[in-house]
């Protein structure tokens, strides 16, 4: 969100400056004389700002993973491209829809604005659809009274900065359409007494509000998700997350598509 307010300013400045020169400035000026660097500057940028800021905004926007908590899907490192048309076209930094296309589906990776800090961007997988009834028990999702499908895999090593090797359960989820990997570990979350976490942990059945959408990360027991923080508002809907264009790291995932 920052980003985008810096983006408006600058092609606020350097339109301006190219606009008051055209209609003011370049009058006044002798006719063999010099553009000034501060017009020639705001002429040349403006066009590529203008041209970033349209694109960024409503058709496609780079985002770097900072975390584990979508492992195995996404490793920390990895630099992915996010769809902002898919779930329609929003005004920039108000992040109103004007423009309806597509809504969330279950099992997508999408992108959304943090709910208890709206300017921070934050990457999960799509697990409850408004007025769906989830619940999630012996660490398996329930959606709509159907226990969902899973397989197991194997094992999954990983290294948690600031700690020793770990080694996670890995099985393969069936959500909706989308196959996908998750990691599941032997301990138990702890949440607060009113979190959706602890609810979910006393078998309690939870009902997506109309407009919300419930978010979780594949890694299940490493991830701040819905179950820490609440429901995502479709307000703070960004975009779906779709290609892995760099990880410096491990070259081997570029080119790879989120499922």
């Amino acid at each position: 969100m920052y980003f985008a307010l810096f983006m408006v300013a600058i092609l606020a400045v350097t339109g301006f400056i190219w606009l008051l020169d055209s209609l003011i400035l370049r009058k006044k000026r002798a006719a063999d004389a010099a553009e000034p660097v501060l017009v020639e500057y705001a002429k040349s940028f403006f066009p590529v700002i203008l041209l970033v800021f349209f694109v960024r905004s409503f058709i496609v926007e780079p985002f770097k993973i900072p975390s584990g908590s979508m492992m195995p899907t996404l490793l920390a490192g990895d630099y992915i491209l996010v769809n902002k048309f898919t779930y329609g076209l929003r005004v920039p930094i108000l992040n109103n829809r004007f423009l309806d296309v597509n809504e969330p589906k279950r099992g997508d990776v999408f992108v959304f604005h943090y709910p208890p800090s709206p300017s921070v961007d934050y990457i999960k997988r799509v697990v409850g659809l408004p007025g769906d009834k989830i619940r999630y028990m012996g660490k398996r999702l329930t959606i709509n009274g159907q226990l969902l499908d899973v397989q197991d895999v194997g094992d999954y090593t990983y290294v948690k900065p600031g700690l020793n090797m770990l080694t996670a359960k890995q099985y393969r989820e069936q959500l909706g359409d989308v196959q996908h990997d998750i990691l599941i570990n032997p301990w138990v979350g702890n949440y607060d007494a009113d979190a959706l976490g602890a609810r979910l942990a006393n078998d309690e059945e939870i009902v997506v509000p109309v407009g919300h959408y419930l978010a979780m990360g594949d890694n299940r027991d490493d991830s701040s998700d819905s179950r820490v923080w609440g429901f995502v508002p479709e307000q703070n809907l960004v975009g779906k997350a779709f290609f892995i264009w760099m990880n410096f790291d491990q070259t081997s995932r570029i080119g790879n598509a989120i499922h």
